[in-house]
Formats: C-alpha cells, sequence, structure tokens
C-alpha cells in the first residue's frame, strides 16, 4: 500500500505521516525530498538552471522518475507500504507521481491536507521558518493549486488535532471513497 499525504508546507504532513506509520502496519515513511535533496548536491549547476531554474527540484525530471523507482524497490526489497509526505502542486507531476504509484501498487491514496492561509503561516513560523523562505513563498502557489480540485481526497487540518486527522485516513483506508 502507498499512502501519498499532500499539502502546502505548513499543513501537517509530516507530522500526520509520523502518526500514520505507527498506525499502519508494516510501513514506512518515504520522503520524496530526501532523492530531490540528493539530485540538487548530485546534479551540475548549469543541468539544474537549464531544467530547474526555479530552483524547485520537481521541475528535473530525473526526480520524477527516481521517486517512483526508489518506491518501486523499496518496496520490493522491504516489502513496507509506504507513507509519503510531500508537496506538490503541479498537476502533470502529482500524475507523473501517483499514476506511477499505482502501476506499483493498485492499492494507492491520496490525501491532500489543506488549511487558511493564516494557519499556515503560524504553524510554519511555530516551526522555525523564517518568514518570506522557500516554504512561504509556495503558500499562495499550493492554495491556488489545491484550490482548482482534482488531488484526491481533501482533508481540512484546520482546528483538527494530528490524531483526528489521522483517523479520517484510516476509515478512507479501510472503506475507500470511490
Amino acid at each position: 500500500m502507498i499512502i501519498m499525504i499532500n499539502g502546502a508546507f505548513g499543513v501537517g504532513k509530516t507530522t500526520v505521516s509520523n502518526e500514520l506509520v505507527t498506525r499502519v502496519d508494516n510501513s514506512v515513511v518515504f520522503d520524496p525530498e530526501e532523492i530531490g535533496g540528493m539530485l540538487v548536491n548530485l546534479l551540475p549547476s548549469y543541468v539544474k538552471e537549464e531544467e530547474a531554474p526555479t530552483g524547485d527540484f520537481q521541475d528535473l525530471a530525473l526526480w520524477r522518475e527516481l521517486t517512483v523507482s526508489i518506491a518501486k524497490r523499496t518496496m520490493e526489497t522491504y516489502q513496507k507500504n509506504l507513507i509519503v509526505p510531500m508537496t506538490i502542486r503541479k498537476p502533470e507531476y502529482f500524475h507523473a507521481i501517483f499514476d506511477g504509484f499505482k502501476r506499483i501498487d493498485s492499492e494507492t491514496y491520496h490525501f491532500c491536507l489543506t488549511a487558511s492561509k493564516a494557519t499556515i503561516t503560524e504553524r510554519l513560523l511555530y516551526r522555525g521558518e523564517v518568514y518570506g523562505n522557500w516554504c512561504f513563498q509556495q503558500t499562495d502557489k499550493c492554495l491556488e493549486a489545491f484550490s482548482s480540485g482534482g488531488f484526491g481526497e481533501y482533508i481540512s487540518t484546520e482546528n483538527r488535532y494530528v490524531h483526528d486527522v489521522v483517523e479520517i485516513i484510516m476509515r478512507r483506508l479501510v472503506m475507500p471513497i470511490l
């Protein structure tokens, strides 16, 4: 099983994923940002500037390909369910990853966590982000992208405890919405 937890930076993806891993048997957190970080460190500057001039590693075709292939190899090698926290707002990138995951495991779920801009800002500041950094620069883009629909099942984290969000997800895993 693969459970994608999507949403803007600061919406609660990592916190929810860390709780989910304690509730979903035989699971691990699989973080595609680690793959992006590896590529940022590995690729020469001219490649990154040409393919990802915005500085977003998701613009690297190799990131999308490796995310799917490493997920597949992780599942094959370790026989683990994957919980995948990620901020992925571009529909074509989302579909590349989601469809790739579905080819690996038909039991792939996607949940998009939401919250207001004010709540996201408060959470980012609380976790120590510097106002105006990358995370803050992505907030409006994410909110706009996710408001258009098409990103799986939406779950508001606004005024909800982590365990409440996890309970909603756990119920959907038992009885998914068609």
